[in-house]
C-alpha cells in the first residue's frame, strides 16, 4: 500500500449506475495497490474544487459523465504543472464523447481496470479565456440542448433527450455576426453555429469533424457554420452535418493553436456539454499536452 488515489464521482450520473457498481471499482483499485478515498460531488464545480486542493495522492479518478471530466481536468489544469497528477475517467454520462474518442471502455469495470492499470497519455486541453475544456467549446444552435435537459430525462432517454430537445431548436434559429481572427487570416460573417473541438466524437456522432483528429497534436479543429438564408440552404447544412461533410459555401473547417472570437453582443457558450457563460469576446488556445489521462 501507500499509493493513494482519490475517486471523485457523480451519484447521479447515467441512471445513478455508478453507485450500484462502487463495491467493484474500489475492489479493483484496491486489488491494483491502492488506498482510495471515494467522495461523491453534492454540487457543480465541487469535482473542480477538490481535485485543485488534492494533497497526498498519486492520481485523481472522476467517474460520471463529460462535465465531471471537464470539472476534474479544470481543477488540475488551476494546479501548477509540476504538482498536475494523472486522471482516471470511468464514463457514465448520456454521451461521453470523449471517452469515445479515448477509446475508455463503456463498461465501468473495464474502464476501472484502464484507470488503475492503463498508461499516462498526455493530452491538450484548451483555455477559454480563464476557463478551461477538454473537448468541445461552442455556441449557437443545439449547443443548450446538454445542459437544458434535465438529468432525469437525460437518463431515461439518452441521445432521445438530446435530439428532442434540440429539435425545439429548428422554429427559432438565432444568429450571431462576428469576426473570428487565427494565423490563418480573419473572416468576418453571421454564423448559427460554431465550434472549437479535440474529439473524435461531438453530440455521440463519430467523425463528425473528419477522421484525421490527433487528440496530442497541439491543434484544435475549428468549424463555423453560416446563417442560412432560406429553408433550401438550412437543409443542404443539415443534409452535409447528417453525412459529417464539410459544405464549403456554408461552413469554414481549419486547425489552429489559438483564435480569438469577436461578437456584437454577448453569446452563450458550451464548455464540454455546460454553461461556460456569455461572452462577447473569447480567447481559445491549445495548451499542448497539459494533463495526462489514464489510457
Amino acid at each position: 500500500m501507500g499509493r493513494k488515489i482519490l475517486f471523485l464521482y457523480n451519484p447521479h450520473a447515467g441512471k445513478a449506475k455508478i453507485k450500484a457498481k462502487l463495491g467493484d471499482i474500489l475492489e479493483v483499485f484496491t486489488r491494483a495497490g491502492y488506498e482510495v478515498t471515494a467522495y461523491p460531488t453534492q454540487y457543480r464545480g465541487e469535482a473542480a474544487l477538490k481535485t485543485e486542493e488534492a494533497a497526498g495522492y498519486e492520481m485523481v479518478v472522476c467517474g460520471g459523465g463529460d462535465g465531471t471530466l471537464d470539472e476534474t481536468v479544470t481543477g488540475m489544469m488551476h494546479r501548477l504543472p509540476e504538482e498536475r497528477l494523472p486522471i482516471g475517467y470511468l464514463p457514465c454520462g448520456s454521451t461521453n464523447d470523449f471517452a469515445k474518442s479515448l477509446g475508455i471502455s463503456q463498461n465501468i469495470d473495464e474502464a476501472a481496470e484502464t484507470a488503475a492499470n492503463g498508461k499516462r497519455f498526455p493530452c491538450d486541453v484548451g483555455s477559454f479565456n480563464k476557463d478551461y475544456f477538454v473537448y468541445i467549446a461552442a455556441f449557437g444552435i443545439f449547443t443548450d440542448v446538454s445542459y437544458e435537459t434535465g438529468q432525469q430525462m437525460k437518463n431515461a432517454l439518452g441521445y432521445m433527450a438530446y435530439l428532442l430537445e434540440g429539435v425545439k431548436r429548428l422554429t427559432s434559429i438565432k444568429s450571431y455576426r462576428l469576426r473570428f481572427t487565427w494565423e490563418g487570416g480573419s473572416v468576418e460573417d453571421t454564423f448559427v453555429f460554431g465550434m472549437v473541438t479535440n474529439s473524435r466524437s461531438v453530440g455521440g456522432f463519430k467523425n463528425i469533424i473528419g477522421k484525421e483528429v490527433v487528440l496530442d497534436d497541439g491543434v484544435f479543429e475549428v468549424t463555423f457554420v453560416r446563417m442560412p438564408k432560406n429553408i433550401l440552404e438550412l437543409n443542404e447544412i443539415l443534409g452535409a452535418l447528417a453525412l459529417m461533410e464539410i459544405n464549403e459555401k456554408y461552413m469554414y473547417s481549419f486547425k489552429t493553436d489559438r483564435i480569438v472570437i469577436e461578437a456584437q453582443e454577448e453569446i452563450p457558450w458550451t464548455l464540454d456539454g455546460e454553461f461556460g457563460g456569455e461572452h462577447r469576446q473569447v480567447e481559445i488556445v491549445n495548451r499542448h499536452r497539459a494533463v495526462e489521462l489514464m489510457v
